[in-house]
This record gives structure tokens, C-alpha cells and sequence, in this order.
């Protein structure tokens, strides 16, 4: 099967591409690198000739709340309009678990993602995953000043990137694959204890502490469980232990 990726480079859509290839399939990686702005729609159009599905795993630049949410939806009617054009049978969105509530930043950029594609002629699957393992060590880089990360208090439960693309090329194979999942991690947790157990292993920073910041009209929300999966979720592994063995192993 031919399938078109769009962030191919990116944490999440690398993977996607990896297990696709491993299994088999002609994968187009639809990147700025190959000449394809999903934003502009430059070379979009071209991209998706022979494409029979679109995955999109593309992320966003900003976090500002009206940019976020003007680039996620004018993406989402870009690559709705070429695939419509292309003769695209369906589409396959990564997005996150529990944002509906939420109305600033990334959160509210990516409902407007799913908005966007909803609203387009292509059948969309919705794959919702809670924060990757990952997310740790972006929250590790983004958040340390000094000899302290300041990690945001946010309930979730965390899942390995290899395990959401696992499931989002599942996804994109499946003929009678559902219209909306969602997957988690097996376990609950505070970001900075997570953060902290990354920053062990590390070596550095020495003090993660986590913050809440009220000027962040959704920091409740995160607090207080929002993006905490619901009933009907895939739980998968690893664990968020289990990946730390796997990726810092001579820390330990």
C-alpha cells in the first residue's frame, strides 16, 4: 500500500515510516525537506499522487494559542483538499488524549487539527495518545535553568512514541479499523516525578520542581487529571521505567 506521511521527520511520524517500511508497504515521507510545505501547500498536491492513505503526524512550531490553532487548521484543509484531489480512501490524525476543554496552546491548536479534518470530504481516523516518554526529555530541555528543570504539574500517563506509531500504521492498514482510539501508557503519573527518574538517569539537571502557573488559563485541567485516560483506552507498554532501562541503560 502506498501511504503518505506527513512530519515524516518528526518525533512521531519517523517511527510511523519505520514500522511502515518494516512491513512492507511504499511510504511517501512529506516533508519541507522534500519540497512540501503542508502549510503553504507547496508540492502537496504532487505528494499525494497514488497515495491511498495520509498519516499525519506533522507538529507545530508555536504554542501561542491563535497561531497554533491557525496553522493545525489550515493544514488539516490543505491535506484535505489534496487528498480529496488525489483520490486519497482515508486519513489517519495522531492527536491527544482529553483536550477537549482545553482552549490555549498546543492543546487547543490540535482540536482545531481534528476540527479541520473532520470537516473534510476524506473518512479521518483519530488516533488520541496520552504525552510520549519523550515528551520528558523535551520537558527536560525546554524547562532547565541552571541546575533545575521547572516542570509543569500535569497528571498523565505517558507512552512509548514506537507504541503510538505501532498503532497508527495499524491504523492506516486496517479496513475496518475504527473511526477514533485512544491509547495510553499502563501506569499514572505526575510529569516531574517522570522527569526527575530522566534526569537520574541523565545525570543532570540536579533538581526538577514541579510549578504551576496561573497565568495558564488550562493548568487546572492538567493538574487535575484531564489528560488521563478514559474508559475504552488501549493501554500498552513499556512502561515508563521500562523505557528508561532501554534508553539509558549505563546511567543506572
Amino acid at each position: 500500500m502506498r501511504i503518505a506521511i506527513v512530519g515524516a521527520s518528526g518525533r512521531i511520524g519517523r517511527e510511523v515510516v519505520d514500522v511502515l517500511k518494516n512491513r512492507g508497504h511504499d511510504v511517501v515521507a512529506v516533508t519541507r525537506s522534500s519540497g512540501v510545505d503542508v502549510h503553504t501547500g507547496r508540492g502537496l498536491e504532487q505528494a499525494l499522487i497514488g497515495a491511498e492513505v495520509v498519516v499525519d503526524a506533522v507538529n507545530a512550531a508555536t504554542t501561542e494559542t491563535e497561531a497554533v490553532r491557525e496553522f493545525f487548521g489550515t493544514v488539516a484543509t490543505n491535506v484535505q483538499r489534496a487528498a480529496a484531489e488525489a483520490g486519497v480512501r482515508r486519513i489517519v490524525l495522531v492527536s491527544i488524549i482529553g483536550i477537549d476543554p482545553f482552549t490555549s496552546g498546543h492543546y487547543a491548536g490540535k482540536l482545531a487539527h481534528e476540527h479541520g479534518y473532520l470537516a473534510g470530504p476524506v473518512p479521518v481516523r483519530v488516533l488520541r495518545a496520552a504525552q510520549f516518554h519523550e515528551f520528558t526529555e523535551m520537558m527536560l530541555d525546554w524547562t532547565t535553568s541552571g541546575d533545575t528543570a521547572h516542570v509543569p504539574e500535569v497528571r498523565t500517563q505517558l507512552v512509548a512514541a514506537r507504541t503510538v506509531a505501532e498503532h497508527l500504521a495499524d491504523l492506516a492498514v486496517d479496513e475496518s479499523g475504527a473511526d477514533r482510539v485512544e491509547i495510553a501508557g499502563p501506569e499514572a503519573l505526575n510529569l516531574a516525578a517522570a522527569v526527575t527518574k530522566l534526569a537520574a538517569r541523565r545525570g543532570a539537571p540536579t533538581r526538577v520542581t514541579e510549578v504551576s502557573d496561573p497565568n495558564d488559563p488550562d493548568h487546572r485541567l492538567q493538574a487535575e487529571g484531564a489528560l488521563l485516560p478514559g474508559p475504552g483506552t488501549i493501554l500498552a507498554g513499556p512502561t515508563f521505567d521500562e523505557w528508561l532501562d532501554r534508553h539509558y541503560p549505563s546511567a543506572r
